[in-house]
C-alpha cells in the first residue's frame, strides 16, 4: 500500500496525522444497523470463503462522503473498510460494515524502527487499539519506517522492542498489530520491512499472537514472486492481506502478472480466518465501481 497522488487524502500525511481521538463521543448515540429508526439497507456478505474488504483508494474518481462510502462497500460484499477511524465508525455501523484495520500512527518514512519516533508514535498507536477494540475491529496497522541509515539488524532490534511494549495492550484487548510488507524497489525506496522472512523474524521474536504481519500481494510480487509458497511457509505470522495488479498497481485484469483466483484458493485452503482487502486503484478507463464488482467476484473462492 502506498500514497496516490490523486487520492483525496494523502495516506501518509493520514497515517502520520491520526492523533489520539477517541472513538467513544463518536460512538454514542449510533443507532442499529437493524433498528426501526435508521434509513440504512442491508445487504449480503460476498459469497466464498475469504471475508472480502476493500480500502478507500478502490473509490478513486467517485465523489462519495463516508455515508455513501460504506454504503457502495456495503452493497458489495464487503466486510469492512481498511485504515479508516473514529470519523467513520457510526456510518460503517450503519451499514453492518467494521473497520477491518486502523491506523496506528507510525509511517512509511517515519516508523517504529527509529527511537526518535517512539514517543510521538506510541500514544497513537495505544489510542488507535482503544479506539479498535471499542467497535470490535480485529486490526491495527504498524508501519517499520525508512531505513535512512539505520541497518535491518538495528531496525529488528528497535521494532521488537517497540512492540513488546505494546503487545500485551495488544492482547488485553483482542486486537492484532500487522506490521506492512512493502516494496522498496517501486514505490517505498529505503522502506525497511521489505521482505518477509525479514517480518517473520521479528514476529517470531515479539511472540505474540497479536503481532502479526499485512502481507500485501501487490508488493511482495514487486520484490519476492513465489506468492503461494511463501503464505503457506508463512500463513501463522499472517493477519491481513492486501491485493493489486502488478505492474501499475490497478485492478488486476488479463494485463496483469498477478493471478489472483488461485492464490485466493490457496490462502482459502489454509483456513485462514482473517480480513483479504482490496487496495488497488482503478485506472483511468475503469469505472470505479463496476471494477470493484468484477474484482470481488475474482476473488470468490
Amino acid at each position: 500500500m502506498h500514497s496516490h497522488p490523486t487520492s483525496p487524502v494523502s495516506r501518509r500525511s493520514f497515517l502520520a496525522s491520526v492523533g489520539a481521538a477517541g472513538a467513544a463521543t463518536l460512538l454514542s448515540g449510533v443507532p442499529s444497523a437493524r433498528s426501526a429508526d435508521t434509513a440504512a439497507e442491508t445487504f449480503p456478505k460476498r459469497p466464498g470463503r475469504l471475508k472480502q474488504g476493500v480500502c478507500r483508494g478502490v473509490f478513486r474518481g467517485v465523489k462519495l462522503d463516508n455515508d455513501q462510502m460504506c454504503r457502495e462497500a456495503a452493497k458489495v460484499g464487503a466486510w469492512g473498510i481498511d485504515l479508516v477511524g473514529p470519523e467513520y465508525f457510526p456510518s460503517l455501523k450503519k451499514y453492518g460494515l467494521i473497520p477491518t484495520m486502523l491506523p496506528g500512527g507510525s509511517g512509511i518514512k517515519t516508523g517504529i524502527n527509529d527511537p526518535k519516533y517512539h514517543a510521538e508514535i506510541e500514544p497513537k498507536m495505544r489510542q488507535a487499539l482503544k479506539d479498535a477494540a471499542s467497535v470490535k475491529a480485529p486490526n491495527v496497522i504498524v508501519l517499520a519506517g525508512d531505513r535512512a541509515g539505520i541497518s535491518d539488524a538495528q531496525g529488528m532490534d528497535t521494532c521488537v522492542a517497540f512492540l513488546n511494549r505494546v503487545k500485551a495492550q495488544a492482547e488485553d484487548l483482542g486486537v492484532t498489530l500487522c506490521m506492512e510488507l512493502l516494496n522498496s524497489k517501486v514505490n517505498h525506496p529505503g522502506y525497511m520491512c521489505d521482505k518477509t522472512a525479514w517480518g517473520v523474524e521479528m514476529c517470531k521474536r515479539v511472540n505474540s499472537p497479536r503481532v502479526k504481519l499485512l502481507y500485501d500481494i501487490y508488493h511482495m510480487q514487486i520484490m519476492e514472486g513465489d506468492i503461494i509458497r511463501t503464505i503457506r511457509e508463512n500463513i501463522a505470522w499472517i493477519g491481513h492481506f492486501h491485493t493489486a495488479g502488478n505492474p501499475g498497481r490497478n485492478e488486476f485484469d488479463e494485463s496483469q502478472e498477478i493471478y489472483y483466483p488461485p492464490i485466493c484458493k490457496a490462502i482459502a485452503e489454509l483456513g485462514y480466518q482473517g480480513y483479504f482487502s482490496h487496495e488497488y486503484s482503478p485506472s483511468k478507463n475503469a469505472p470505479a465501481l463496476p471494477t470493484l464488482e468484477k474484482m470481488m467476484k475474482i476473488c470468490e473462492v
